[in-house]
């Protein structure tokens, strides 16, 4: 994640993390590698750190779909790939709760997610002097083909203005996903 003013890069963050599950389905987490965070402008929360790992790879299960209302939004060709294109939002806003809103294009032979564009929400706009905004930025994230059935990320992109009372703070995120293996009983 960098923050930039005009095209000058003015701070970043990079961390490398392995990812795995244990027996338990259980997720874990190792940095290999983590440079001194130098964002200006911004600091990155927890809500920011589950973007990461939760909205912008877009883990949208079966469970989860019963609380959007998706609606078909027609049919695109992306990469070489025919797909459906969805635009999807929260039914409801519980309080306390994070949501995606955005499109998402699902595969038309495997019905799969092969791409996600939107935002993880909602924001929070400070109603008091003091309090701090809760920003996120719009992304897209593309996924892969792997082991020959199954689509997990591969990238993400996001290149987005934050603007508060406060100021505006331009961001550009990119997020790799590599190495996937199956996983030995």
């Amino acid at each position: 994640m960098q923050t930039l003013s005009g095209k000058e890069v003015t701070g970043e963050f990079h961390e490398v993390t392995n990812v795995s599950y244990d027996e338990r389905g259980r997720r874990k987490e190792e940095v290999t590698f983590a440079a001194q965070n130098s964002l200006r402008g911004i600091q990155l929360t927890a809500e920011d750190m589950e973007d990461i790992r939760v909205f912008m790879p877009l883990l949208l299960s079966s469970e989860d779909l019963p609380q959007y209302n998706l609606t078909y939004a027609g049919q695109q060709h992306v990469d070489d790939l025919d797909t459906y294109v969805f635009h999807i939002e929260p039914k409801n806003e519980e309080k306390g709760r994070r949501y995606f809103q955005g499109r998402i294009w699902v595969e038309a032979q495997d019905f799969q997610i092969v791409k996600a564009c939107g935002k993880s929400g909602p924001d929070k706009v400070p109603k008091k002097k003091g309090e701090r905004p809760e920003l996120h930025p719009t992304f897209v994230t593309y996924r892969q083909e792997v082991d020959g059935h199954f689509w997990f990320p591969a990238y993400t992109r996001s290149d987005d203005t934050l603007r508060s009372r406060a100021g505006s703070v331009r961001v550009r995120e990119t997020i790799k996903y590599t190495g996937y293996k199956r996983a030995v009983p």
